[in-house]
């Protein structure tokens, strides 16, 4: 019995070590550097009509021409330019064309993302987070950025999680796995005239194709408990 007690101790004293350095990595291990275009950053997203997408002919830039694009910080400012815009590499060889901007409506309505895609690169960018997996110039495959709720601040400074998934294609479906080899936590796939979009939480969410970025979109709202810890006086 004493024997059992111990293994006992010790499975927890593991787990709480795991635990804790599970929470330093998200919040408190350094950041990426951030290697995104500047102009793409200051750029204003809002201004393109996304109805007119760019000709993958292979004239211009290929997807690992292009740098890594990652969140600044837990969130950008505002809608940014797009990362592959000058990007032409035809698509992936199984890969379905969901380019474009699209809205919720089902699901979580009114969620709001740009889906951009260029050879066999992805990239997200929706509620202040940009989400790029694939070739690139100056980072690894995977994405390497953040979940953008900002759970806690410290003073001035906000905290949101660190994340990493690699996207990939499986018969016209885009799977992302935790840090490219881990499970699959989010499923985009076309569904007729619609964007589908499946989240580890559960949740199923259609999506129509938008062509202009909705007012409200462009200034991310600010997400999170934002529990503050020794606030600055």
């Amino acid at each position: 019995m004493k024997a059992f007690g111990k293994i006992l101790i010790r499975a927890f004293v593991a787990l709480g070590i795991f635990v804790v350095a599970a929470f330093c990595f998200a919040f408190f291990s350094p950041r990426p550097e951030l290697t995104i275009d500047p102009a793409t950053l200051a750029g204003d997203g809002s201004s393109i009509n996304y109805c007119e997408l760019p000709e993958l002919d292979g004239k211009g830039l290929m997807a690992v021409d292009i740098a890594k694009g990652n969140t600044p910080g837990c969130n950008y400012a505002h809608f940014p330019l797009p990362i592959l815009r000058q990007c032409t590499e035809p698509l992936a060889e199984n890969a379905a064309d969901m380019r474009g901007l699209w809205i919720g409506v089902s699901g979580k309505v009114g969620h709001v993302e740009r889906v951009e895609q260029c050879g066999a690169r992805t990239v997200i960018t929706s509620s202040g987070i940009i989400h790029d997996s694939g070739p690139n110039s100056t980072g690894g495959f995977n994405s390497n950025d953040t979940e953008g709720n900002v759970v806690f601040t410290i003073g001035n400074t906000e905290y949101c999680p660190r994340t990493s998934a690699g996207k990939f294609w499986n018969n016209k479906v885009l799977e992302f796995r935790v840090f490219g080899w881990g499970p699959i936590v989010v499923r985009r796939y076309l569904k007729g005239e619609q964007l589908i979009w499946e989240y580890a939480d559960g949740s199923v969410t259609a999506m129509d194709r938008l062509c202009r970025l909705p007012d409200d979109q462009r200034i991310p709202k600010p997400r999170g408990t934002r529990f503050a810890l020794f606030p600055k006086t």
